[in-house]
């Protein structure tokens, strides 16, 4: 299987740790003093954590996983919320140049996952000037 590769820089790693098996519903298949990563079985990403003395501002845009259904997408928001999660969600709404279900939750370091459902294209590319860039 191809997975994308992220290394992502964290202020705390037991903090961020914990928020990424809550988000990924797993456990890391590598765990060190100073690292941590993330092969979840249902997203196809290999996602390290490397404890860095500072982190400040949200280096990304934000991160995305994207699902094939409204199903699935409301199965992990309510997984989420189950586990203490504040799901910031929005339905119904265009953004990118697509018709989306989708919601959001942050990580310690104030790096936003957004999961979401395409419903289909559009020529619009957002409904507010926030939308592809939270």
């Amino acid at each position: 299987m191809t997975s994308v590769h992220i290394g992502l820089n964290v202020s705390n790693l037991k903090e961020s740790r914990e928020f990424y098996e809550k988000l990924f519903g797993a456990s890391p298949s590598r765990l060190k003093e100073d690292y941590v990563k993330f092969l979840p079985k249902e997203v196809a990403i290999n996602l390290t954590l490397n404890e860095v003395s500072s982190v400040t501002g949200n280096q990304v845009n934000h991160f995305g996983i994207q699902v094939p259904s409204k199903v699935d997408l409301l199965q992990h928001k309510e997984r989420l919320e189950h586990v203490g999660f504040f799901a910031r969600e929005e339905m119904d709404t265009t953004c990118c140049y697509s018709l989306q279900d989708k919601f959001w939750v942050t990580d310690p370091d104030g790096n936003e996952w957004e999961y979401f459902y395409t419903k289909q294209d559009t020529e619009i590319r957002d409904e507010d000037s926030t939308c592809c860039t939270a």
